[in-house]
């Protein structure tokens, strides 16, 4: 039976990976990722993909049309279908981007939400929501930016801690995010970091971006994860534990031993988090 406990490092399920993966998943693999909206009712041979490692690997499922920002109706239907989704493949995380992406429509982008007061009443108040019909706490991601909605009378990390607050959810932290957001908006990524509410995260990523020539970053999804990344994370790990990490690639995949050797840099960080960890404890003890 496999343990539905979601810890170590992992990776997003992909189906141009499923070929590759089934020959061999690799070996630091703790775990994989995927958006229910994608797989949530499928049938033929994609369900019998999906089925034959949910059964032998614990799953996240990570949204990315809840819409928890926006003006519209909350999609209740969605929620519903994520809920029994889950329980069939026997998934116990839940995590959905902090933005906005529908106006009478999918908009296929991740937009910012106000960073108001009001905002914080409206977002909060749809998570509480979200987390009655999923029947648990979810994690909201920090979501990457590249302009302050006007009006704004908070900053993003404010409004990040207001709403987990008001809401009581939990906090998917995205290191490229803050990366990227710092990079974009002239902010130490650091300090940044501290400063969030450390005991809620529940979950983190890692990913690549790219730079365009005006020098604005984007969070793509697309290239391998940069130092400065990685030594967010090792922070990160200090700061709040090895808390379980996915590495999301979307697009521009290498072959599966590269994506491989990512995630094993992950697992490398965590142990040397609780080799430095138990040194000190055996040093105190």
């Amino acid at each position: 039976m496999k343990s539905t406990v979601i810890s170590g490092a992992g990776l997003g399920f992909r189906r141009e990976l499923i070929p590759e993966l089934k020959a061999g998943v690799p070996g630091f693999v703790s775990f994989f990722e995927l958006a229910p909206e994608n797989w949530a009712d499928m049938g033929g041979s994609s369900a019998k993909d999906l089925r034959a490692f949910t059964e032998r690997y614990p799953f996240v499922c990570h949204g990315l049309s809840l819409d928890l920002g926006g003006p519209s109706p909350l999609d209740e239907s969605l929620l519903h279908r994520t809920r029994s989704f889950m329980q069939q493949q026997g998934i116990t995380l839940y995590t959905e981007h902090l933005s906005w992406c529908a106006d009478d429509g999918h908009l296929y982008d991740l937009l910012p939400i106000p960073l108001t007061e009001e905002a914080v009443h409206w977002v909060a108040g749809r998570i509480r929501h979200a987390q009655d019909i999923l029947g648990m706490r979810i994690g909201v991601e920090n979501a990457s930016t590249y302009l302050i909605p006007p009006g704004a009378e908070m900053t993003e990390l404010e409004f990040i801690r207001a709403v987990v607050t008001e809401a009581d959810c939990l906090l998917h932290l995205d290191i490229n995010n803050i990366v990227v957001n710092s990079l974009n908006h002239g902010f130490n990524a650091g300090e940044f970091l501290r400063a969030l509410p450390l005991e809620r995260i529940c979950y983190m990523h890692v990913a690549g971006h790219h730079v365009e020539s005006d020098g604005l970053v984007i969070d793509t999804h697309g290239a391998d994860v940069i130092d400065p990344v990685w030594q967010l994370l090792a922070e990160a790990y200090a700061l709040c534990g090895a808390v379980p990490t996915c590495l999301e690639r979307d697009f521009n995949f290498p072959e599966l031993g590269v994506l491989g050797r990512e995630v094993e840099h992950i697992a490398t960080l965590q142990a040397q988090h609780e080799m430095h960890k138990n040194k000190i404890q055996r040093a105190v003890a």
